[in-house]
């Protein structure tokens, strides 16, 4: 969230605009009717909501979620990781983008540590999380830590994932000059970790996999740009004010609070969902280049 556009200054939503745990835990329980599994919880941030620990219980116990997770920047995790686990999530991807200070510093942009996350990270697998980390790479910003990053995450057990630099919203400056490519990453990993490409572990994953040659250990990455996989995408988002969009670079999203807040039963909220998900066609990473639309923002969507 760049500080000159989310700066001190900027108006968030009012509470009463965004979904209650209720709205939220409803909306699982009618996805999981149309064949959901796997929920998870991003931002922004998910742990500056206010109880959040209380909705990873309530969304632990409908019946059909096999599959609960949270998608953090790992700031607030040492604090949060034992009573999220008691609350029964069952996984977290802690985006980190360096180990270098320095290099941290100014991509975060607002004087957090780096060690505040790895020691986030550790409350995590301490406390029986099982964790990956999500790194960006861009670029003339962060290419010098991948092998870094890669060695710290393989010597404690933790799936790396490299993400190609991706033109999510309209304030971040994308360039397709700035994307470090799935056969760069490769090649600079291959110079000190022999490894050969794995098999999925399910349709519609978003990373490819990757394991070292001497049996130990894997990394995947996410080539959105080089390598889209629109046609097996898999995942439906609703935002906090409760928009529901089809895909994570769409413009606009489909009103479900007021389907939610409008006294219609669970069969109708199942009967929006169905309808706009059936005859979805979104495929701009396919067609990145060709088309111009307004995207919503990283931080507005989740990952």
């Amino acid at each position: 969230m760049p500080v000159e556009v989310f700066g001190p200054g900027y108006e968030f939503l009012p509470k009463s605009e965004i979904l209650t745990f209720d709205e939220i835990v409803r909306t699982v329980r009618v996805s999981v009717g149309l064949g959901v599994k796997k929920v998870r919880l991003t931002g922004g941030e998910p742990l500056l909501r206010r109880g959040v620990v209380d909705l990873v219980a309530m969304i632990a116990t409908v019946p059909g979620v096999e599959d609960l997770a949270m998608t953090t920047n790992g700031v607030l995790l040492n604090h949060h990781a034992e009573r999220l686990a008691a609350a029964g999530l069952g996984r977290v991807t802690v985006s980190l983008d360096a180990l270098s200070e320095e290099v941290f510093a100014q991509m975060n942009g607002v004087g957090v540590k780096v060690n505040r996350v790895l020691l986030g990270i550790e409350a995590a697998q301490r406390h029986g999380l099982e964790v990956k980390v999500n790194m960006v790479v861009q670029r003339g910003v962060n290419e010098t830590e991948i092998l870094p990053l890669l060695r710290w995450c393989r010597e404690r057990g933790v799936i790396l994932r490299f993400i190609e630099f991706m033109d999510v919203g309209e304030t971040n400056g994308w360039d397709l000059t700035q994307v470090v490519s799935e056969k760069e990453i490769l090649e600079t990993i291959g110079v000190e970790m022999p490894h050969r490409e794995l098999g999925s572990n399910y349709r519609g994953e978003t990373a490819r996999r990757w394991g070292f040659a001497d049996g130990v250990g894997e990394f995947g990455i996410i080539s959105s740009v080089t390598r889209p996989f629109c046609g097996d995408c898999t995942r439906l988002r609703v935002s906090a004010e409760g928009k529901a969009f089809t895909c994570l670079f769409a413009g606009s999203g489909h009103d479900l609070r007021a389907l939610l807040r409008s006294g219609k039963s669970d069969e109708d909220v199942s009967g929006f969902l169905g309808s706009f998900w059936g005859g979805r066609n979104d495929r701009y990473s396919e067609e990145r280049g060709k088309v111009n639309q307004l995207k919503a923002e990283m931080s507005y969507l989740g990952g």
